[in-house]
């Protein structure tokens, strides 16, 4: 039986048990918030390189699909910052908006200029940094160097498979379906749809590594629904998009918690910076060995 066009390869259980950093002692609320930075770390270069929002959800997939598994990618080898340029290098390489190693470059050291990772993202849109922040030439030859070596590792570990389904299109296609753009409020509830997928992009249980496109799209309309005020059939509809209610709980509170925990991050590194390179990551477990004697 053939695959479905709309499906993504999924990570096994086994495979979140065993993620590379742990196996070298990155302790996990560690592990968690280099992942949470990570992500918003694309999502905000992606914003500064005007990409839009379906090539830098790719890259945030990619990105998160790199560190799952004891074959994944450990934070102790690799740092977040530079995954994450390497996972957004490749996949505009692979879309109709390409960019340079050198503007990745310098709109990474833009961001790895600011005060904290904390980025706020609204206040990003509309700065065009890559062309007034540069770094010198030898910088820029050293980090090109990285971004290839870190390219090549991610499709070693992936096995070449950089492919992401997005569940965009099947959230606006659901919502034809069920006949609410008829609804005078129907325009919010699609934009808080889509705001739910791409918060569940940064979610450090790896939703969109676990659950399939269909059931992704399902979830984002029954809170947003809920969230607006529509009424929805009385039936249990979701089954028709391939979703049960098991799932659709699951997906919902996964949904719904990331909101707790991105204040969590923020509150914990406030005025700081989660360590995003190797350095900075043997320089924080360093740190926390000795508080803890």
């Amino acid at each position: 039986m053939q695959p479905s066009p709309l499906a993504n390869p999924l990570a096994t259980v086994a495979q979140l048990e065993t993620p590379g950093s742990q196996l070298d002692r990155i302790p996990p609320d560690l592990e968690d918030s280099a992942h949470f930075a990570g992500a918003r770390l694309t999502q905000a270069a992606g914003i500064l390189l005007r990409l839009p929002q379906e090539v830098v959800a790719q890259a945030i997939v990619v990105f998160m699909r790199f560190w799952v598994g004891p074959e994944g990618g450990s934070l102790a080898e690799f740092g977040a910052e530079q995954v994450s340029a390497a996972s957004l290098y490749l996949t505009t390489k692979l879309s109709a908006y390409p960019k340079s190693a050198r503007s990745l470059i310098n709109v990474y050291a833009y961001l790895a200029s600011l005060p904290t990772t904390c980025i706020g993202l609204e206040q990003l849109k509309g700065k065009m940094p890559e062309t007034c922040y540069f770094v010198t030439e030898g910088t820029y030859e050293r980090r090109r160097t990285t971004l290839f070596t870190t390219e090549q590792r991610i499709l070693r570990t992936l096995g070449f498979n950089v492919h992401v389904n997005l569940p965009y299109t099947l959230c606006i296609t659901y919502l034809q379906a069920l006949d609410i753009f008829t609804h005078p409020r129907a325009p919010e509830l699609a934009k808080r749809a889509i705001a739910h997928l791409n918060t569940a992009l940064l979610s450090p249980q790896f939703l969109y590594l676990t659950h399939q496109p269909p059931a992704l799209a399902t979830a984002a309309i029954y809170l947003a629904a809920r969230e607006v005020g529509i009424k929805m059939p009385e039936c249990e509809w979701w089954e028709v998009f391939d979703t049960d209610r098991e799932e659709l709980g699951f997906l919902c509170v996964g949904m719904l918690s990331l909101e707790g925990f991105a204040q969590g991050e923020r509150d914990k590194w406030e005025g700081k910076k989660c360590p995003m390179s190797v350095e900075d990551m043997e320089a924080e477990v360093k740190r926390r060995r000795e508080v803890d004697g």
